[in-house]
């Protein structure tokens, strides 16, 4: 068996993405799996979320129609191969493991083989999936700006800190010194 994405959309993928390579495969198998399993984008509300930063993230986007821009493709960066779909109307979602035996680091004369056996093992055999009985993440928040006490550009609240009764950006809250 091989991937059920049209050769015409795997390209449009691909000149997205800038290049093949094995890790955006695997994010192709992922988005066909999420299709398979919960139906196409146009039919659904997904929501994808991502346990590494790899090339395969691009393929999801790509492919499901979930973006970071659109608050419904989430980042997690736990450098694990796995993704978990979510269809918020049918209340359903899963979690996609790329299994051991899938995986290895290839040199560049394995990359080839590599990309086709991606591209041609069955999806049961490619990942784990766990069906999720929770919630999925609550919908993307417009929340209120508020100033940092330290550069004063503009953060969203839910990314400020607080210290010594200022508020604080991120990258100045971790440049300040909390000694006293």
């Amino acid at each position: 068996m091989s991937c059920n994405i049209s050769a015409e959309l795997i390209d449009e993928t691909i000149a997205f993405h800038g290049h093949t390579c094995p890790g955006l495969a695997i994010g192709i198998r992922a988005s066909e799996l999420a299709i398979q399993l919960l139906g196409r984008p146009e039919e659904t509300e997904l929501i994808a979320i991502s346990e590494t930063d790899m090339c395969g993230v691009d393929a999801i986007q790509f492919l499901t129609d979930c973006t970071l821009g659109k608050g419904n493709f989430l980042h997690r960066d736990y450098g694990k191969k796995a993704f978990t779909f979510y269809d918020r109307k049918a209340e359903k979602g899963f979690r996609a493991l790329l299994n051991d035996g899938a995986q290895s680091v290839p040199d560049q004369e394995e990359r080839s083989a590599m990309l086709d056996r991606y591209m041609t093992t069955e999806l049961e055999d490619m990942f784990t999936v766990t069906w999720l009985d929770c919630p999925p993440p609550r919908p993307a928040q417009i929340l209120e700006s508020l100033t940092c006490d330290e550069c004063g550009e503009s953060v969203m609240e839910s990314r400020t800190r607080r210290y010594a009764g200022k508020t604080y950006c991120i990258p100045c809250f971790d440049g300040v010194d909390q000694k006293i």
